[in-house]
């Protein structure tokens, strides 16, 4: 059964029982089915579901900038790994079982997922139309404030790095497949399996804080604890299953921390809570805005360009990715448009040991993924095989469009040494340009949210106050 197919069935079957179960206490509030649709109209709940297409391009759009930008911005595994070490590898060496690999294989990818969409649903049959307004916007923004940090500072999954960690996630049949081609494993840093559900969480925290209310009394409180369980097995899962370093998870919840203040004061303008959109922005207003929030936002990308020109001063023999004794993991090359060509510089960084590689389309590498491991024997009958000498290198060209393909590396020796590996690919486009396009709306939220902080503390206001700048002197 394919991923979509399981994830189009849980939706169906669990969605009513989610809604049903968490509402039990308040059932005074629930949408009748009879008036859903004029709810649907009346509270304009068709843009949340623009909304939710828009972020599935827009993650399209971004890991396709991923790959051919690459060369140039280099990844920060290293300095992650030696902050680190092998924290993340005695986690899954301790828990390693194979029925909790299974469930949390589920649970990585199925949940998270009807999570996100169950959210906005259960706020909306519960007629918590401001909640459902935000936990929709909580996915789009802050996936949007992830993207330059995906982009310029890639860092490779766990798996790929740590010597003797197992890909339990990636090297599992149908997962492999599903991942190889929605995930191109240097996204570790921030994750978004924290950041978002940590963004509801606190949506919710604030929500319930400017109206004077306490956490246990609110009316979806259950509700709340629900998505608080699931992030904390999240934070589990990412480090068990060889995709994330821990480091991930604060990073994840500052992310989540800085989108959900974003929206918690931007929703009630949207909604018009306090007069129009505009109400209030004169044009001395609006140029200290720009002013401040556009000298945070260059501040931050001129950080940007000084790390990726440290990283293009570091790039000749870039480690790519570290195999201990017997390990194997892979390089994944995107699909192409017809007449694009990618050109894979392989070369083996070690002075001693063999390498070898396996260059296969992803589909047809599925057969020899099971159980969180590689079958090399078997995967060396499936596609093209090549043997790499110390110190040498091989240049691989892939041109067939519309296929995803995997450049399979495994060490043969059973040895302690690790085996280094450098893996360069051409994509002969330069898309620079629109990396940084699709930063900057990630950096002016970054520098909205410190603005308004700012703001509110100079005027003795709580960070929770959501009200538009322009009432302040009104409610004094």
């Amino acid at each position: 059964m394919s991923p979509y197919t399981v994830m189009m069935l849980l939706v169906v079957f669990f969605t009513p029982v989610v809604c049903w179960l968490f509402s039990l206490t308040q059932r005074e509030h629930r949408v009748p089915l009879k008036q859903m649709a004029t709810e649907f109209h009346d509270n304009r709940y068709y843009l949340h579901i623009i909304g939710y297409l828009a972020i599935v391009k827009l993650k399209s759009v971004t890991d396709l900038l991923n790959e051919p930008i690459k060369s140039e911005v280099g990844h920060w595994t290293d300095l992650v790994y030696s902050i680190e070490g092998e924290f993340t590898k005695s986690i899954q060496d301790f828990f390693l079982n194979d029925s909790l690999t299974t469930v949390l294989n589920f649970h990585y990818l199925f949940i998270y997922l009807f999570l996100i969409y169950v959210t906005t649903v259960y706020f909306a049959y519960t007629g918590d139309r401001d909640m459902t307004d935000k936990v929709t916007m909580n996915y789009l923004l802050i996936y949007a404030l992830a993207v330059p940090y995906y982009l310029f500072f890639n860092v490779e999954v766990t798996s790929s790095w740590i010597p003797g960690m197992e890909a339990l996630l990636y090297h599992d049949g149908a997962y492999s497949v599903f991942y190889a081609t929605h995930d191109p494993l240097d996204n570790a840093v921030p994750s978004l399996h924290i950041a978002i559900p940590f963004g509801i969480l606190m949506l919710n925290y604030l929500h319930v804080k400017e109206t004077g209310g306490k956490m246990k009394d609110w009316r979806h409180y259950n509700y709340h604890m629900f998505i608080l369980i699931n992030t904390i097995l999240f934070a589990f899962s990412i480090l068990y299953l060889g995709i994330h370093w821990f480091v991930d998870i604060p990073l994840g919840m500052l992310i989540g921390g800085i989108g959900a203040l974003f929206i918690h004061h931007l929703q009630p303008r949207m909604r018009n809570n306090h007069g129009s959109f505009f109400k209030g922005i004169d044009k001395i207003k609006a140029r200290k805005h720009a002013l401040i929030e556009g000298t945070i936002a260059l501040v931050m990308f001129t950080l940007i360009l000084m790390a990726i020109n440290v990283q293009t001063e570091n790039s000749e023999d870039r480690v790519s990715f570290r195999l201990g004794p017997e390990d194997s993991t892979y390089e994944i090359i995107q699909e192409l448009k017809y007449g694009d060509e990618v050109n894979s510089t392989v070369k083996n960084l070690d002075d001693s040991l063999m390498l070898e590689i396996v260059y296969i389309n992803v589909e047809d590498s599925a057969k020899a993924m099971k159980n969180g491991s590689i079958d090399w024997q078997y995967l060396t009958t499936l596609g093209d095989h090549y043997v790499i000498n110390p110190g040498q290198e091989i240049h691989l060209t892939t041109d067939t469009p519309l296929f995803y393909h995997l450049i399979v590396m495994h060490n043969p020796s059973n040895s302690n040494d690790i085996l280094e590996v450098s893996i360069v690919n051409n994509y002969h486009d330069d898309q620079m340009w629109k990396a940084i396009i699709l930063s900057i709306p990630s950096l002016w939220m970054t520098a909205f949210v410190i603005h308004r902080l700012q703001r509110l503390k100079l005027n003795g206001r709580s960070f929770v106050d959501s009200s538009p700048s322009h009432i302040w002197l009104e409610q004094e």
